[in-house]
């Protein structure tokens, strides 16, 4: 398995690169992530709308027993699809995070695989439905600006520099 180009060449070997040897990696991370969450939203908000209509659709035609779709199925699956599978592709990154240079990376260097992009969005979704987001607040005490959802996948966020 092949590492990124992020480590140094007096760096090899070490995965994730080190914060203190490589801080342009986790350099304005944090905020980064806030804001392609922002894009992210409005992406799977502009989803859902085009969704919307097929679903009122569906549920006058079904004489109102599609109405579940509408509210109860196609917004998580709309976003469990939209980050699993943007997170788990080649880019390694949903349409946010490509906006603020990020990637994501499996822990042992490689991209994330399909089950620890679901695994890293069921986590995401979980931890700030119960916690109201305060959980968050992890990477604030973690050197390599990691989330508790970022720990629980074995991934790890940072941003796309050259070296």
């Amino acid at each position: 398995m092949a590492l990124p180009d992020l480590i140094l060449p007096g760096q090899q070997g070490t995965w994730p690169p080190d914060p203190i040897l490589v801080p342009e990696a986790y350099a304005g991370l944090t905020l980064r992530r806030i804001l392609a969450y922002g894009i992210d939203f409005m992406a799977i908000s502009v989803i859902l709308l085009c969704l919307w209509w097929i679903t009122v659709l569906l549920t006058v035609a079904t004489l109102g027993l599609a109405w579940p779709l509408h509210f109860i199925i196609a917004p998580p699956l709309v976003a469990l699809a939209y980050h699993s599978l943007q997170t788990s592709g080649a880019a390694a990154a949903t349409l946010g995070m490509r906006f603020f240079g990020l990637k994501a990376h499996s822990i042992q260097g490689g991209p994330p695989d399909l089950g620890q992009a679901l695994i890293h969005t069921i986590c995401f979704y979980a931890s700030m439905g119960l916690s109201g987001g305060l959980l968050l607040l992890v990477a604030l005490f973690n050197p390599r600006r990691r989330m508790l959802h970022d720990i629980l996948a074995g991934m790890v966020i940072l941003r796309k520099v050259v070296v």
